[in-house]
């Protein structure tokens, strides 16, 4: 079993895309022995649904998603989650003040999956969730073959 967490600043816009990406790819690929959610570094937002352009993106590629709250990470969290994925450096940021260090290396950048050293691009501030949607699909493929690759060794 793998456990993924994705996390950014609000968990309101990209981690619960991202969430729901992986998970409806997994669908897809019949791994069901993965586990996904998603949280934020922030309490701004904590309780909100998914911001609405964020699932009108998910609706337009077919995406399922469903009602949820956005919740903060714990320290529990690192305890439990074998991927701790972060849409950019400034969430790696917060991260660290929550958490403490990374001592068993299970925290990374979505793109890094990808073989990038940038950050997913931030809706939030562009009003872009296409681009958003783009980025986060890309790594969550990036991240789930690598996976299957380390399964079937």
């Amino acid at each position: 079993m793998h456990k993924i967490l994705f996390i950014c600043h609000g968990n309101i816009c990209r981690s619960p895309m991202a969430e729901y990406i992986m998970k409806h790819l997994c669908s897809c690929n019949g791994r069901s022995d993965i586990e996904v959610s998603s949280v934020a570094v922030s309490t701004e937002e904590i309780g909100n649904d998914m911001y609405p352009p964020a699932k009108r993106v998910l609706t337009a590629h077919g995406i399922p998603f469903a009602k949820r709250a956005a919740r903060q990470i714990t320290k529990a969290d690192y305890d439990y989650y074998d991927y701790l994925v972060c849409m950019d450096e400034s969430n790696l940021r917060w991260l660290r003040y929550i958490i403490g260090d990374d001592t068993a290396g299970k925290v990374s950048l979505l793109m890094s999956w990808a073989g990038q050293k940038r950050n997913v691009a931030d809706p939030w501030y562009t009003g872009d969730f296409q681009t958003a949607y783009d980025d986060i699909y890309q790594g969550c493929c990036a991240m789930l073959s690598q996976l299957s690759e380390q399964k079937d060794k």
